[in-house]
């Protein structure tokens, strides 16, 4: 079985409060974008020998050199939750087919989680709902559910208070990856309580209505601190200024940043130019909706 794990883009982040656990609190909206990573699923045939109620049989592979094969890849948790919570022992080869770039923001270990989940909850026809896969995705991840309905959503607390957005308007993106990544937990460590907002923007549901009055929402408070430390990032925010983005901004805790545009012809012509940088990677995707 074979399934695609789309990247995200955050079109807004607030920090707006931290945990007594350490969780930073967030106030943000995510939309899935078509640049996808791709799950393959493979049953193997069952040892007889292997004791029974044994841990599941699971190996997990990557064409990326950076990411982690066994335990330490989300994919393997993800996998190893959905079987055990299911009591099924079937061994299985899962390969991971990366286009998404690692650490930039864009979500790809998180998303290809909650695709391991989705196929093997088909593949084995475990009849799980969408909830209960939510549920499971969130013991392994803050932004892990919101990849199991795979649709634009605000989301709230710790990530995991998903509100569905169903009304915006169409529009492309380009994406710019500087070829390195930012570790989301360095980026969150690095926040002062005076960057954060105590006060939680509640038009963004207006706000979303008009493509003119998505600048506005253009705001994270990761920005300033991973930019300070990378400045990188800040020099492919103003390339796509200058290629006509009619707005940009980081998405996540970085590295990659994005441009938005309204007609397909404008992104693509910014693409077309931008892809020819060296030391990265560009990217020209449609939101998901």
């Amino acid at each position: 079985m074979k399934i695609r794990a789309p990247a995200k883009i955050n079109l807004y982040l607030r920090v707006v409060g931290k945990r007594r656990d350490g969780y930073h609190l967030i106030d943000t909206v995510m939309l899935p974008i078509s640049l996808y990573d791709e799950i393959e699923i493979r049953k193997l045939k069952a040892d007889r020998r292997r004791a029974r109620g044994a841990a599941p049989s699971i190996t997990i592979t990557c064409d990326h050199p950076q990411v982690p094969a066994g335990k330490k890849n989300l994919v393997f948790r993800a996998a190893e939750l959905i079987m055990k919570t299911a009591q099924v022992e079937q061994p299985v080869a899962i390969h991971i087919r990366k286009k998404i770039p690692v650490g930039a923001g864009l979500g790809g270990g998180s998303s290809d989680a909650a695709a391991t989940l989705i196929a093997l909850n088909r593949l084995f026809r475990l009849g799980y709902a969408t909830r209960k896969l939510e549920k499971l995705g969130l013991a392994l991840g803050a932004d892990v559910p919101f990849f199991i309905a795979k649709r634009p959503a605000r989301a709230r607390g710790i990530g995991e208070r998903l509100t569905p957005l169903t009304q915006f308007p169409g529009f492309w993106l380009v994406i710019l990856y500087p070829g390195f990544p930012v570790s989301t937990a360095w980026a969150y460590g690095q926040l002062r309580p005076k960057l954060t907002k105590s006060k939680v923007n509640t038009s963004i549901t207006s706000s979303l209505r008009r493509f003119a009055k998505l600048r506005e929402l253009l705001v994270n408070d990761l920005e300033a601190v991973t930019v300070a430390e990378y400045p990188r990032i800040g020099t492919l925010k103003e390339r796509l200024r200058r290629e006509g983005a009619d707005g940009v901004l980081m998405s996540g805790s970085g590295s990659s940043v994005f441009g938005v545009f309204a007609a397909r012809r404008k992104a693509s012509r910014a693409f077309r130019r931008l892809k020819k940088d060296k030391g990265g990677q560009a990217f020209l995707v449609r939101v998901l909706n």
